[in-house]
């Protein structure tokens, strides 16, 4: 019955995935994700994934690394989830234990790491000096009930293209996706600059859904995009939406993710989930304006590790 902590293994992806899943069902989680961030992770990231056993079932995971985007040095993240049906055996404690093992070994200074905002998981992370930053929410909105708002024709100048118009040269939409992301609210500024690390973990992952990234342009320039993750299933995920700074206050990001909810539903896709952070006002009234309603909410926790 002893609970151990040990490195993941490829043939541990399919039991990942399953607790995962259970922990955050919000998420867009395949197991070939999971391999390929793993295998595609830059060296900087310092990435690797644990995984709490006992009697040979797989009950609790972690990611574990250094956010190397961030223009601040020591930012490490270690997030750990114990299948709901087996928690309250040691799993979480032990894979936080390693997870800050190394990252003190990689030189991280702080710990992030992102805690669901139920009463037990607060608790335990207290209890382990992580303090409460802010939080963010997972939305969600049915697809298969047919309150999506209709498509509108765009304005003159303004066209509808898909990530999949990019394949020949992608570098546009990492210029775009490095702008929208350096104004995200977070705790962690994030700097995209390495555009081969980019085409590893963003154009290449699977997942990334380019037929339903819908890419909107104003007289040829991107203005903005609303990025798709679908799990080929019946999930899809909007792992970002955004507007350049020259386009905003134009309605272009509705535009982009209506165009996008559209063809998913239409491509079978019945729940659509995303994220925000509580202080992104803007995104959360775009969401709501779709009918995206709070189905969950985490807590970024932070603990000094020096």
């Amino acid at each position: 019955m002893t609970v151990l902590v040990r490195d993941f293994l490829p043939a541990d992806a399919e039991a990942w995935v399953r607790v995962r899943r259970a922990a955050l069902p919000y998420m867009v989680t395949t197991p070939e994700q999971v391999l390929a961030d793993l295998a595609d992770a830059h060296p900087a990231r310092r990435y690797r994934l644990l995984v709490a056993e006992q009697d040979g079932e797989v009950i609790g995971t972690a990611q574990v690394g250094i956010s190397h985007e961030s223009p601040e040095p020591g930012q490490g993240f270690c997030n750990p989830y114990v299948h709901p049906d087996r928690r309250r055996r040691g799993a979480g404690s032990l894979l936080v234990r390693a997870g800050e093992e190394h990252l003190a070994g990689a030189g991280a200074a702080v710990v992030h790491t992102w805690v669901l905002d139920e009463p037990h998981n607060r608790t335990f992370a207290e209890k382990r000096g992580y303090a409460a930053r802010r939080p963010a929410h997972f939305l969600h909105l049915g697809l298969d009930d047919g309150a999506l708002p209709p498509l509108q024709d765009p304005p003159p100048g303004v066209g509808l293209l898909t990530a999949a118009d990019f394949e020949d040269d992608p570098r546009p939409l990492f210029e775009a996706d490095a702008e929208v992301t350096a104004d995200e609210p977070g705790d962690i500024p994030v700097e995209l600059s390495d555009y081969e690390d980019w085409l590893s973990s963003t154009w290449r992952r699977p997942g990334f859904d380019r037929a339903l990234t819908t890419v909107v342009t104003v007289d040829g320039r991107i203005a903005a995009f609303s990025a798709a993750q679908t799990d080929g299933l019946n999930r899809y995920w909007s792992a970002m939406t955004g507007t350049l700074r020259a386009f905003r206050g134009r309605g272009l990001a509705k535009l982009a993710k209506n165009n996008s909810l559209h063809r998913a539903r239409a491509a079978g896709y019945t729940d659509a989930y995303t994220g925000n952070d509580a202080g992104n006002g803007p995104m959360l009234a775009v969401n709501r304006w779709f009918g995206y309603e709070i189905c969950a909410t985490e807590v970024r926790h932070v603990h000094e590790i020096g």
